[in-house]
């Protein structure tokens, strides 16, 4: 007589045994046992390990393809990125590009982006950042906002003046960092009348003449290049704002990946960036 089995009940046994070896179960939770969490770690690495062989096999590709996922923060992305991504398309058509926008900080890993354009040098330590820009400060206002207020004459004289200013759930800018005359690291205080998560929004504000705006360069650098933005007490030395990094989880990059972070280098400059070249005698600006 042959004895039959039923594979489901063998699977369902098997799977309770390793179920039972894997995790210490109560009726209100489970919790890994030291065999389980050494099977999460080994699967870790596993995935590591595939991911890397995914890219190798990627790599021996001549012409670059796939989907390149791109993340940015909203006015980068908009000025510097876009331009970036339409030449290199041109140049690789078999590359689909994704980009995503969004001022707040997101794990690249969990979410499969293989390259973020980050103000400020990343906290979590397991990610590779290359500084690929520097980013000083300016505090600028329209011609008619000077004419309605009048022209300060010290930093101090800040408070008196109506100011525009980045503010969101984890980070409010509340003052502008100076040295003074001693080198000192100070803050002035801002008097901001207006508040938003968005830099656009900040500079349609402060180009309405209603308000000043403490900002990056290569948030303002059309605005000044073209006379609507005025620097104001460029002879403070103002502390230099989050350096501009190309942030990405591995350091064995695909091709496509490599070279869209060359494409965006050579754009930017790899020296002196495109924004500060398009603001005459910026140098001479904010560093006494």
């Amino acid at each position: 007589m042959v004895c039959k089995t039923n594979p489901h009940l063998e699977a369902s046994t098997l799977w309770g045994v390793i179920v039972s070896r894997l995790l210490n179960r109560t009726t209100r939770s489970f919790s890994l046992t030291a065999a389980g969490a050494e099977m999460v770690k080994k699967a870790a690495e596993l995935r590591e390990l595939l991911g890397e062989t995914v890219r190798m096999a990627e790599n021996y590709h001549l012409e670059p393809q796939g989907v390149l996922k791109i993340t940015s923060s909203t006015l980068f992305g908009k000025r510097y990125l876009q331009p970036v991504i339409n030449d290199f398309q041109m140049r690789f058509p078999q590359v689909e590009v994704e980009l995503r926008l969004d001022d707040r900080v997101i794990d690249i890993v969990s979410e499969g982006f293989d390259l973020a354009f980050r103000i400020g040098e990343p906290k979590d330590s397991s990610l590779i950042a290359r500084k690929i820009a520097r980013n000083r400060l300016l505090i600028l206002a329209t011609p008619s906002f000077i004419d309605n207020y009048g022209l300060p004459q010290t930093i101090e004289d800040l408070t008196q003046l109506p100011a525009a200013s980045y503010a969101s759930t984890s980070f409010k800018v509340e003052g502008v960092r100076f040295y003074d005359k001693n080198g000192e690291a100070k803050e002035q205080k801002l008097n901001s009348i207006f508040r938003a998560n968005d830099a656009e929004v900040l500079l349609m504000k402060t180009l309405s003449g209603s308000a000043f705006f403490v900002a990056p360069a290569f948030v303002l650098a059309n605005e000044v290049k073209d006379g609507r933005l005025v620097p104001l007490l460029t002879d403070v030395r103002l502390m230099e704002y989050g350096a501009i990094y190309a942030v990405y989880p591995h350091r064995d990059l695909p091709v496509r990946t490599r070279l869209f972070f060359d494409a965006v280098r050579e754009y930017l400059g790899k020296e002196i960036p495109i924004w500060e070249r398009a603001i005459p005698n910026f140098e001479q600006l904010y560093t006494r």
